[in-house]
């Protein structure tokens, strides 16, 4: 009996140039993971935090490349376009963090008081973790939505700013529990539960297109995307009023780091960083509500 269904194996999975990019991120990742467990080493939080970006990245690109190979994708209950495009994004905002982080904590030019070989593995451990950054972000541009190109809602500028955002809201919830004293007055409180909601909301955002149970709203689900991001910008604008005010205002806070307060565990450190990341959230949703109103969503894709 002859198939008529075409060939069970998608080679355009590994030679178009996003299959291309998809198994330089398996290389360079699996390169760099094996280089720090093997001699480069990590300890700590932040060790930690770069060995599971490397590792996640590592198996959910796997998954993403056998299951696009073998065609078994179109037998998931998921939004695939979506899906890849999500995880993209992500993973570029992680392996740029990790590819940050690791360098600064753990490579150093001097052998002392590790071994030149430790040294020598570390250093080419972070030179493979920018390549992994640069292999994500080539893949995110590769897969973007081009003007009057038919694509899911993940690869739009929009969609791609929802993960952008969420990972932001990650780094500020990071900054708040670093003891940043939130809890003092009932305006900061009021920032803390802006953070939380908006947050909340664009992982049911992205949760639904990934599903693709969009058709779940009783209403259109760009209309959604568009009041909820005119929203969470009114409710960032406070938020990026009153933060500074109550942190760094004489009355309330200091304007100026205390000189009292240790390298690392001072609360005014995290509230610098909040705000900063207050504003740079507040610009990512502008520039969401911006796009948002311009695209037309298909489902499904």
């Amino acid at each position: 009996m002859e198939s008529t269904g075409g060939p069970y194996l998608n080679t355009a999975a590994v030679t178009s140039p996003v299959g291309i990019a998809r198994l330089l991120q398996m290389m360079f990742g699996c390169t760099t993971f094996s280089l720090v467990a093997h001699r480069g080493g990590f300890s700590a939080a932040y060790g930690t935090f770069c060995m599971f970006v490397w590792t996640f990245c590592f198996a959910i690109t796997i998954f993403i490349i056998t299951c696009e190979f073998t065609r078994l994708h179109s037998c998931l209950s998921i939004s695939w376009g979506n899906f890849t495009a999500a995880f993209a994004m992500l993973a570029t905002l992680m392996s740029v963090t990790a590819a940050v982080i690791y360098p600064l904590y753990f490579v150093q030019l001097h052998c002392y008081p590790i071994s030149c070989e430790v040294r020598d593995f570390r250093i080419a451990a972070s030179v493979f973790a920018g390549l992994l950054f640069l292999a994500y972000a080539a893949e995110v541009f590769l897969t973007r939505a081009k003007p009057g190109q038919v694509t899911s809602y993940m690869a739009t500028v929009s969609g791609l700013l929802k993960i952008v955002q969420a990972f932001v809201a990650c780094i500020i919830f990071g900054a708040l529990v670093n003891d940043s004293q939130y809890g003092k007055y009932v305006a900061t409180q009021w920032c803390v539960a802006v953070y939380s909601f908006c947050f909340v909301v664009t992982v049911v955002v992205v949760a639904l297109s990934v599903t693709g149970k969009t058709t779940l709203l009783w209403f259109p689900f760009e209309r959604f995307v568009v009041i909820y991001t005119l929203g969470a910008v009114l409710l960032y604008v406070s938020a990026a009023v009153i933060w500074p005010v109550f942190c760094f205002d004489s009355k309330y806070g200091s304007a100026r780091r205390p000189s009292s307060c240790a390298k690392g565990q001072c609360p005014w450190d995290s509230q610098l960083v909040i705000a900063i990341f207050t504003y740079v959230n507040l610009l990512l949703y502008v520039v969401d509500l911006a796009y948002s109103q311009r695209i037309r969503f298909v489902p499904h894709l």
